[in-house]
This record gives C-alpha cells, structure tokens and sequence, in this order.
C-alpha cells in the first residue's frame, strides 16, 4: 500500500442490525489531515435499548468530521443527524434534493416522538427541533451523475439505489480506485422508481443485507395476494389495517389500491391514510412529478392520472379525525403509521381491530426484531398495547413482496455485476443470520472476498 493511497474504513453502526447505518472512511492525505467523511447517521429501531443506543455519545468527535453523505431519508439512515450537528459537527451535509426535503419531515416527526418520550421535558430529549435547523443549514445537494471533487484527490459520484424518492449510492474515487456505498437497494423493478443503477468496477463494497437469507414473492403473485387479502376482508365486512412506513410504502401502497380500484379487481370503498407524516411525504410525491419516477408514472402523469388520490380515499390529519374512524361503517381499510408498529396511529387501530376475527391486520415490510410489528408477524395470539393485553383474534397476513429491499437472489445478481473488480464485499444493515447467509452465498456462488464486519471493526483499505 503506497503512501497517499491508503484509507480507514470504520463500521460505528449498522452492523448485525438492519437499522443505525454509520459508517466512517478516513483517507490519508500525504499533504494535509485526513478527510473524514461519515455515510449515513441513523437511529437503531427496535429493541428495548434503542433510546439507550440513539441518546450515547458517538464513538469519534463529530467536530472532527469534515463531511456527511446520506443515501436516502429513513429515518435509520437520518435519525441522528441533527445529534451530530448539536455535538459538534460543523462540516456540509450532502445528499440528492429530494432526499434532504424528505429527511427535513422525517427529522420534524422525530423530535415530535422524542419529546412526548421524554415526558415533554426539552432536558431529556436527545434534540430539538432548533438542532434540526441547524442541520438543515449545513445541507448542499448533490445531483445523480455528477462527478464531484471533495478534497484529498477524491471525487464522488452518485448512482439511483431504486430504494425510495431521492435514495443513491455514493461511489468514492481516488487514483483509480473505487469504494460504493449502497445504502438500501431497491426492490427493482419497483412500481414508482427506476431501477438501482449497476455497479460494475467496484474495489470495495459496503451493502446492504436485509434479505439476504431469503426471497420475496413475484410481483404477480404479491398483487394476486393483496387483492385476495383486500376481497375476502371485504365479503367479510371487516377492517383491514395496514402499518406502513410514511416513506415508500405508504406511496406505493396508495399507487397499488388506485390501479385495482380503476381496474375493478376490488370494490372501492372508504380508504382512510392516517398519518399526518404520510400525509407530508405523499404532498412532496406529488410535487416531485414526474422527475425521479420510472417510465409508467410519467406515462400515468402525462395522461392526467394523479396516482396518489381516489375517490374512496381520505386523509385524516387530526386527531379527532383519526379518533372517528372506529365510528365509521365496515367495511374500510385504514393505512396508519408506523410500519413496525412501535408508535404512531396505527397502535391504536390494532388495539380496536385486532379482537375481532372479522379483521384483517396486513404487514407490507421489514419487522424489526423487539417490535410489536414483529411480535404480530411472529404468530403472537396476545400482545401489550400501550398497557394493556390485547387478544389477537384477527387474521394476519404477510406480503414481503413489496418490501423495497432486494431480496437474496437480487443482491447476489447485483454483486455478480462487479465480481471482476471487487476485493472486498462488506454486507451490513441486516439481523446476523441474513448478513451471514448472504456472505456466505457470495463466496460459494460468486467467488467474491465477503465478510460481516462487527461494531467498530476497522479495515485498512488500499485507496
């Protein structure tokens, strides 16, 4: 390894956990300090700890830092952002427009949850909303296929990751080398995004493995699957409660209820979106047409068709309007936050559905391990909610087909694009079991170096 061309790579989170993404690349400069640059700064969800991990000090001095890039605006890739920020950080933040306006409402929403956690006491909430502020004035965009000059003789370059509205991959350079970042990947191919872009010359590669030990369904059989969920629920006369994370999935589920319902494959009735952040995200969806989505939207957006509103669908942003749904007459569908069900509306929807057998709960993606979303997925035929034990008489169903993650096959397929130039292949952001079936499979079938690194693991790496 020559002097000047030798870098440190540091694992400070997302490892042996699909959520609290924090990775930190030092790069030596023979004439000058290091150029520290951190991808992503999220918050562990899930588990008991998690306000215990998220509100702990980071493990490097945050003013040392001289730039953050964020591959996309969930809020296990964002959360702790303004943290940094409020400890120190005075370096620029980068990311695609779209993601910094989304992270902006992910960011809000959290410090509303932080403060109702720490009882309404500003003393013990990790930030405020004027930390937030603060993080949003060091923010730049930085545009898709742009090379960019960063400093230490790096350059930059952004690739779509499919995964949400604005999510990239960052491809760092330097002297002809090549280290990637993922972030998540996209489900490709994906109803409103284009698909992940191909990385074909990677040296390093540090990627996402949320399902890495497993596939989804078909796209066909997963809309076979949500129609046959939605009739029968309906002939029932039932509810159907869907939890679904404000960004992405919400979206794409509103985009699928619309096509069905113009299709006739379901009958129209009432559906009720409350979550006043998906209220938000769906808005910014809106005004982003058609840039940033795939060739159908834009096709769908040309001919008139606003693919995020129906005649049976209502927006409840109050809370008064969130309370007279349980009034309203069955059968109705309700899409309610949050996805793991650990907070939000959609609590309260499962603690007045979940008893009647007539009901339907539906899980549409990822279930973090300690979550009551997980518990349900899991089988539980009784559960605590907000203090109390709920009997768990309704159906629950599981579509992981429209999780917006790739599934093992396509993770691997994505790897095989830059077998010839990748050295190392560092799989991160997953449960253990899915980090380590994907390493190993990348090994047996793709002949690729691949490992899991551990929390605060340390690589020395030729760049």
């Amino acid at each position: 390894m020559t002097s000047g061309n030798h870098s440190k790579l540091t694992f400070w989170g997302g490892t042996g956990l699909v959520t609290g993404a924090n990775f930190l690349l030092e790069i030596e400069n023979t004439n000058a300090k290091p150029l520290r640059i951190l991808v992503d700064c999220g918050f562990v969800q899930g588990g008991s700890d998690s306000h215990e991990l998220n509100a702990k000090n980071f493990s490097y001095d945050p003013r040392s830092i001289d730039i953050l890039f964020i591959t996309h605006a969930h809020l296990d890739h964002v959360g702790k952002i303004p943290k940094l920020v409020k400890d120190g950080f005075k370096g620029v933040i980068y990311s695609t427009s779209m993601t910094r306006e989304l992270a902006q409402v992910i960011l809000e929403d959290a410090a509303k949850l932080l403060m109702r956690e720490a009882g309404n006491n500003p003393k013990n909430v990790i930030y405020n909303e004027e930390d937030i502020l603060s993080a949003m004035r060091l923010w730049k965009d930085m545009p898709y296929h742009t090379k960019t000059e960063i400093g230490s003789g790096v350059s930059v370059y952004l690739k779509d990751a499919g995964h949400i509205l604005g999510s990239t991959m960052y491809e760092f350079s330097r002297n002809g080398r090549n280290i990637v970042f993922t972030g998540d990947l996209g489900n490709s191919p994906d109803l409103l995004l284009p698909d992940t872009e191909k990385i074909t010359d990677a040296n390093y590669l540090v990627m996402e493995s949320v399902y890495g030990d497993r596939n989804h369904e078909s796209k066909e059989d997963r809309r076979a699957k949500f129609i046959r969920i939605v009739k029968e629920n309906i002939a029932r006369k039932g509810v159907l409660v869907i939890p679904a994370f404000s960004l992405e999935r919400t979206q794409i589920v509103l985009y699928e209820l619309d096509e069905m319902i113009e299709r006739k494959d379901i009958p129209a009735v009432p559906v009720y979106l409350d979550s006043p952040m998906a209220i938000r995200v769906t808005e910014i969806y809106r005004r982003a047409m058609p840039e940033g989505f795939n060739e159908g939207v834009k096709k769908d957006f040309a001919s008139g068709d606003d693919i995020f509103k129906f005649p049976d669908l209502r927006f409840t942003l109050t809370t008064d309007e969130s309370k007279a749904i349980l009034h309203a007459p069955n059968p109705k569908i309700i899409i309610a936050g949050s996805g793991m069900s650990n907070g939000g509306r959609v609590i309260h929807h499962e603690k007045n559905y979940l008893p009647d057998p007539n009901n339907t709960l539906l899980m549409m993606g990822y279930e973090a391990v300690g979550t009551l979303g997980r518990e349900l997925m899991d089988g539980a035929k009784n559960v605590n909610i907000m203090g109390e034990n709920v009997e768990v008489r309704a159906r629950v169903e599981n579509i992981q087909g429209y999780s917006g993650h790739k599934d093992s096959d396509h993770l691997i397929a994505f790897v095989e694009d830059t077998h010839e130039t990748v050295e190392k292949v560092f799989c991160v952001m997953g449960e253990p079991k899915s980090s380590l079936f994907l390493v190993q499979r990348l090994r047996d079938y793709v002949g690729v170096n691949a490992m899991m690194p551990k929390l605060g693991d340390s690589f020395d790496l030729n760049f």
